[in-house]
């Protein structure tokens, strides 16, 4: 496989997906819907900061009179401005994936424009290869434009990320990036094992509807199916107590010592039981969705986004600790979900590869 003859391969078919209609109308919907995504996210940060604001006026009486002396409101980050360009990716951004890839290999199959190009002096390889990398950077080149268009909102607005922000910027970008990368390689596959693109678009649109809807479905069903009925509560079990509350008009949710639930065997049992319960359920759940792009690019986006919050889904009742979650822990909780990001993708090019080198052109 020689590099020029790869890229010349790569900048061709770069060049058609950059030009045709289709890519250009898909694009185009799908840079205002990320602008839309971006002046919505735009106005719940700038909620968000002015309870900031309102709490930082009143923290000297919080501080006198709150029940947790020296706690600080926490500050919104930016990130929150995207919450909504991820749900929009998840749609409108795999259907521009698929667009892209459905047609590749079918389309010159039926034109038979394939077989004109194998009597050059290029190899399958390069052919198969150079097709995957400008797919690639088509993608990429949509993904660029799409961060182009938020950062260039955010400073019209006055929000200017930090190093930190801007940072998690770009990881969010590469996520999203590999989440694209998993349909289009779907496609891609379906276009080189089916005759034709409608055929090709039809298996596409199968295996779409499969990881996207049915298999968190089949998930939740395994899950009720083999962790069976969670733990009843004990006989001896009493009501939960009221927090009471304080002086400062906050709310006191500490546990007395007096409580049974403390105490009681029989509690402690069943908070032991519920705790394996939800353990066992959410492993069942993880080993589904675990196939399905769009739950791993939720999980790996939530972690950039809101450290925070991903770290409570993914504890799952488990104790927090007492430093705040970082960008890192919060990556690396969800790291079976970037492994997937990555290896889903990668099994599919792989079969593309090996059937298109296989692959009758006559």
């Amino acid at each position: 496989m020689a590099l020029d003859r790869l890229l010349n391969v790569a900048r061709k078919e770069f060049s058609d997906h950059i030009t045709s209609r289709r890519f250009i109308i898909i694009l185009a919907l799908f840079l205002v819907i990320s602008a839309v995504s971006i002046h919505e996210g735009i106005g719940l940060y700038n909620n968000r900061l002015e309870a900031y604001n309102e709490q930082l006026q009143h923290m000297p009486e919080a501080e006198i009179e709150g029940p947790y002396p020296g706690w600080m409101p926490e500050k919104p980050s930016i990130m929150l401005v995207f919450l909504f360009m991820m749900s929009y990716m998840a749609t409108l951004g795999s259907i521009l994936a698929l667009a892209i890839g459905f047609d590749l290999v079918s389309k010159e199959k039926e034109s038979r424009s394939l077989k004109t190009l194998l009597s050059h002096p290029v190899y399958r390889d390069e052919i198969i290869n150079g097709k995957v990398l400008g797919g690639v950077g088509a993608l990429g080149f949509a993904m660029a434009l799409a961060l182009a268009v938020s950062l260039a909102m955010l400073l019209v607005f006055s929000v200017v990320p930090t190093l930190d922000e801007f940072a998690a910027i770009l990881i969010f970008g590469a996520v999203s990036l590999g989440f694209l990368l998993a349909y289009f390689a779907i496609a891609l596959t379906m276009s080189t094992v089916a005759k034709e693109s409608g055929n090709a678009l039809i298996y596409t649109l199968v295996i779409f509807f499969a990881v996207t809807t049915l298999l968190p479905v089949l998930g939740m069903m395994a899950a009720d199916a083999l962790a069976g009925d969670p733990p009843e509560l004990p006989e001896t079990a009493v009501p939960m107590p009221t927090p009471a509350q304080s002086s400062g008009g906050g709310y006191d949710t500490a546990v007395s010592v007096d409580d049974p639930r403390e105490t009681d065997p029989a509690w402690r049992e069943y908070e032991e039981a519920r705790k394996a319960y939800v353990e066992k359920r959410r492993l069942i759940s993880d080993v589904s969705s675990i196939f399905s792009p769009q739950m791993n690019y939720m999980m790996v986006s939530m972690a950039v986004m809101s450290p925070e919050t991903s770290a409570m889904y993914t504890s799952y009742g488990a104790v927090q600790a007492e430093e705040p979650a970082d960008l890192a822990d919060a990556l690396g909780r969800v790291w079976m979900n970037i492994a997937a990001l990555i290896v889903f993708p990668a099994a599919f090019f792989a079969a593309t590869y090996v059937k298109f080198m296989r692959m009758d052109i006559r």
